[in-house]
């Protein structure tokens, strides 16, 4: 059993209850201008983590807003640098002005899943999160490519598992055009973060055991019903005695 994890939500997407999900949080990632998001939308939601002392992080995915940033793209690793560069940047500058600190930043959608198989596109990830800022936390999914890349970069890396959503026997997220890949049910998803904790395993989508480390947890913000699944999430984390935070606050 971890004795901390961070507990991380994706905000400022334009489709949540982010006021009423936030104060669960230890972390959260903005979308700052891909999928969704622009200067108002990060201005507010950089205020509201502000009030409730969660960590800021920025979510930077494919400019493909049609689709809520969950389309592959066919984009060369060159470009996914600029975008990252560009949007992580853009969320920042917003950050400076309200007196916040960027703490990690974590792709979005279709561009997470690809960085988590494809090296270069994990590479040019982390080589722009690193020219940003060296010190900024890379959430990467666990054991993916992406997090190996973070690592070779120099970042501090956080390895992060879902609470809603099924795995494939490969440890990667089952697609969501697949029957069963997001977990609709509080109690299973309940029984997916407990076998997470205390076994550093998750139950694939087959019934495989998979071996997974989890030091931040997600929920998709995005659902209607995220605030209710966060505040019994939060305190099902506190029950097993976990302290919750963000990977970079003190011990």
């Amino acid at each position: 059993m971890p004795e901390r994890i961070d507990f991380n939500c994706d905000l400022g997407e334009g489709c949540g209850d982010d006021a009423a999900i936030v104060p669960y949080l230890s972390s959260a990632s903005i979308a700052c201008g891909g999928h969704a998001g622009d200067e108002g939308s990060m201005r507010a939601t950089v205020a509201l983590c502000l009030r409730h002392g969660v960590a800021i992080g920025a979510h930077p995915s494919f400019v493909d807003r049609a689709h809520f940033g969950r389309r592959e793209l066919d984009l060369g690793a060159g470009a996914i640098h600029v975008l990252v560069l560009a949007q992580v940047r853009r969320l920042a500058a917003v950050c400076e002005a309200a007196g916040a600190r960027l703490r990690h930043v974590k792709p979005h959608g279709a561009l997470y899943n690809l960085a988590a198989r494809d090296a270069d596109v994990a590479d040019a990830i982390a080589a722009a999160v690193q020219a940003i800022d060296p010190a900024l936390w890379l959430y990467a999914l666990s054991g993916s490519a992406l997090a190996e890349a973070g690592r070779l970069a120099g970042l501090p890396v956080a390895e992060e598992a879902f609470a809603e959503r099924r795995y494939t026997d490969e440890g990667r997220l089952v697609p969501r055009d697949r029957p069963g890949a997001v977990i609709d049910d509080l109690d299973a998803s309940l029984a997916q973060v407990r076998t997470m904790l205390r076994e550093q395993a998750v139950i694939a989508l087959d019934g495989s055991r998979v071996p997974l480390r989890a030091d931040t947890l997600c929920l998709h913000g995005d659902r209607p019903d995220a605030a209710r699944f966060a505040a019994s999430l939060r305190a099902a984390l506190e029950a097993e005695g976990v302290r919750v935070a963000h990977p970079g606050a003190a011990a």
